[in-house]
């Protein structure tokens, strides 16, 4: 991933309340062969275009279960939220971000584009309600640039949220650190592998251990 080039300096992507100009805008674009209009700005990961790596996690996911519940971690503007809802209307599908302008883009993407089924929520929230072993499914293009133990402790707290023989896809790339972070993953509670390569990102399947 790649910070937003229209942030203001010392800004990221993953900054919580995003003082930079929002510069809003409409987009029509396709996802998963689906077509979406859906409002982007500055100030979020990604607020000009779909990015890349979601691109190719998009092509390289399994089908989802018919239903459950999904999270997108990292929801951003909400790609991937609004594939699983769309693709799964009866699942219940939390939007997780910690960036307040990215959960209110997502939020108006799923009204827009008729997903009820869709709750977004700030990392605390959802930390809070849910259970252990609650999740079927996570998909995220992870905030790789919040550095590697913040990344780490990320993903210590979502594994204790997926069920057991849950699944959880990450998209990665490979020059940011994709095979030292498999490494981590398999010696800290997960079993996994990577499943995809494509344009320089992994897509990695993450399942969590007995």
């Amino acid at each position: 991933m790649t910070p937003n080039s229209h942030v203001s300096p010392g800004e990221q992507y993953f900054t919580a309340a995003p003082s930079s100009a929002e510069r809003p805008k409409e987009l029509a674009v396709e996802l998963a062969g689906m077509s979406f209009q859906v409002h982007t700005a500055a100030g979020v990961f990604s607020g000009d275009r779909l990015d890349k790596g979601t691109s190719v996690l998009l092509r390289k996911v399994p089908e989802l279960p018919e239903s459950g519940i999904f999270v997108d971690v990292g929801c951003g503007w909400g790609p991937l939220t609004l594939v699983m809802a769309r693709l799964r209307p009866e699942a219940e599908i939390l939007a997780v971000d910690v960036n307040a302008r990215a959960r209110e883009l997502t939020a108006i993407n799923a009204k827009a584009n008729g997903l009820p089924n869709v709750r977004v929520l700030d990392e605390a929230g959802a930390f809070a309600e849910l259970s252990a072993a609650s999740i079927d499914v996570i998909w995220s293009n992870p905030p790789v640039r919040i550095g590697k133990t913040a990344l780490h402790n990320l993903w210590d707290a979502w594994r204790e949220k997926l069920k057991i023989g849950g699944e959880a896809y990450l998209v990665m790339g490979k020059n940011l650190g994709s095979d030292p972070f498999l490494d981590w993953a398999l010696n800290n509670g997960w079993n996994g592998e990577k499943i995809a390569s494509s344009k320089g990102f992994r897509v990695l399947k993450l399942l969590r251990k007995l």
